[in-house]
């Protein structure tokens, strides 16, 4: 039951911006900045230049081809190094937020 003293305006407001940001906006934007940069380095990792992105792909992908099938094999085993451990995680996730019968 609201409290009539309480004005509703700022509550509604807060609670409409943390359910568009979907957390405190000051929370999300602070973790979209570190996100960012670890995107970032990765990206630079793979030679990518934000400033030439079209290029630094088609190079990415050009060297990845004349890599040949080596490419593959090695993409496979981080693939399944990364599965092992993000697969029975994502089960887990989905097992323990799903939703419950009345």
């Amino acid at each position: 039951m609201p409290n009539e003293l309480e004005p509703m305006e700022p509550r509604m407001s807060n609670d409409t911006a943390a359910r568009v940001f979907g957390g405190s906006p000051l929370g999300v934007i602070v973790r979209l900045i570190l996100v960012s940069i670890l995107v970032g380095v990765i990206l630079s990792a793979l030679g990518l230049d934000p400033l030439d992105i079209l290029h630094s792909l088609q190079r990415l992908v050009r060297n990845i081809w004349n890599m040949g099938f080596d490419a593959v094999r090695w993409l496979w085993g981080y693939f399944l190094l990364g599965a092992v451990i993000v697969i029975p995680i994502w089960l887990i996730m989905r097992v323990v937020n799903a939703p419950r019968g009345k």
